[in-house]
């Protein structure tokens, strides 16, 4: 039912076929499945017996479905990726489109697989990592927790046994894993992973009226501001992505089109530099 009205709302017609090739349902079961859904949502489209296809309805109104933009531009960029193939997306007719392409980072699926498992099973493992504070890869234990995504890269959040402290391991720069034990981590004492911070954002004030509207729609700012939920410990990863993390009259308002409105409060939550964690995005 759901597919029915992803199809009606974004290609704007189905028909039996797309049902038959999307499940690989028979053809009465097809004719069944539509049946039903007209049983379910009257009025919410009709049958074109020359084209054979069903249309919504000027009224039609989504029972199944919750339209969302991000889902329909998530599936463009999975297939730009290669996650997802054009027969296992609910798209029919594709638009042109193209994604910016970024480096892969190069993440071993077997040293991936341990680190999954290490916070499965809540083990400590023995990695050998190259910091950018070292010259060469060192071995260390650390006890990871969770994974993290900073836009960029792929971080493993853990106990670093050396440092005593909780940090971000770029899952990239673990060169290998030789061992392995028990270890009780309670996420909980990972307080930078746990608390959460309100970023208070809005138009930089050096646009122009019209400008500042554009921002605002562009950002779906409500009263000219929006509040986004970080985690303390992704803050740095968050500022620094978005140029938040320097003066904003040290760039052009149409560069810099967004500052925060609650700096003062953020830089009483920014958690320490650490040895693993910080740095640029692309270093």
């Amino acid at each position: 039912m759901e597919f029915i009205e992803f199809r009606l709302f974004w290609e704007g017609r189905i028909n039996r076929r797309d049902l038959i090739e999307k499940f690989g349902v028979s053809t009465p079961q097809a004719s069944a499945d539509m049946s039903q859904y007209q049983d379910i949502a009257p009025g919410n489209l009709h049958y074109d017996p020359r084209a054979k296809y069903y249309y919504p309805d000027k009224e039609f109104k989504p029972r199944f479905l919750n339209p969302d933009s991000d889902r329909y531009l998530a599936n463009l960029l999975s297939m730009a990726a290669g996650i997802l193939t054009s027969e296992e997306s609910w798209l029919d007719s594709v638009p042109a489109y193209d994604v910016l392409p970024q480096p892969r980072r190069g993440i071993d699926p077997e040293r991936l697989r341990r680190v999954v498992g290490a916070i499965r099973e809540r083990l400590a493992i023995q990695v050998r990592y190259q910091s950018m504070n070292s010259p060469d890869p060192e071995w260390r234990w650390i006890t990871p927790h969770s994974l993290g995504f900073d836009g960029y890269r792929w971080h493993a959040r853990a106990f670093c046994h050396r440092s005593e402290t909780f940090k971000d391991f770029v899952l990239s720069r673990i060169v290998s894993i030789r061992l392995t034990k028990p270890h009780e981590v309670n996420p909980e004492q990972d307080h930078e992973w746990q608390e959460m911070v309100d970023v208070k954002i809005g138009p930089h004030p050096g646009l122009t009226e019209s400008q500042r509207k554009a921002i605002e729609l562009d950002y779906g700012m409500k009263d000219g501001h929006m509040t986004v939920q970080v985690r303390r410990g992704f803050l740095y990863y968050f500022l620094k992505r978005f140029g938040l993390d320097i003066d904003p009259s040290a760039r052009a308002p149409k560069d810099q089109q967004i500052i925060l409105l609650n700096e003062n409060r953020l830089l009483s939550c920014m958690p320490e530099p650490a040895e693993i964690s910080r740095g640029t995005p692309n270093a």
